[in-house]
């Protein structure tokens, strides 16, 4: 078995969800819950099949965003894995409504971050371990960032 570390690549101001599948319409319902999620959401998302043809499957309403999916899912090369990309919405607009997709197994992360993938290559093929989401914990959270971060969540409208 080979270990590999596969660095994600998206936009500064879009997010990802990486997660594991097993059906080829997941492309079609996936496309469905995004576009039903949120008004104006732009997104592209792509999985790699893993039986038959093992073709990459892709849908979304954003050229750029899809095809960044594409490459993204590509380049990891696990079957039943997907990517989406999305802008103008945030993950938890989505996450429930994307793990009540029936065909869907797991989210592995879903997030602004940098993003590694960990990846273990067999003769039989691919497989994701786990992600690598983001930086090490620097310190616990102060009175002050305790203030900032509710400051924030009503900034962009998630509490009163």
């Amino acid at each position: 078995m080979e270990l590999k570390i596969i660095k994600m690549e998206f936009p500064e101001d879009a997010n990802i969800i990486i997660g594991q599948t097993h059906f080829i319409k997941t492309t079609e319902d996936l496309y469905e819950v995004m576009f039903n999620a949120v008004p104006g959401i732009k997104f592209g998302l792509a999985f790699n099949e893993a039986s038959g043809p093992c073709l990459i499957r892709a849908e979304g309403n954003d050229q750029e965003l899809k095809s960044l999916a594409i490459k993204n899912v590509k380049v990891i090369g696990a079957g039943h894995i997907f990517v989406i990309i999305l802008k103008d919405a945030f993950p938890i607009n989505i996450l429930n409504s994307i793990k009540n997709c029936p065909e869907i197994c797991t989210i592995f992360c879903a997030t602004a971050n940098q993003v590694e993938v960990i990846i273990a290559q067999t003769d039989l093929g691919r497989g994701v371990l786990g992600v690598i989401d983001g930086y090490p914990p620097k310190g616990v959270e102060t009175d002050k960032d305790v203030q900032e971060r509710k400051e924030f969540l009503r900034k962009i409208g998630y509490k009163l």
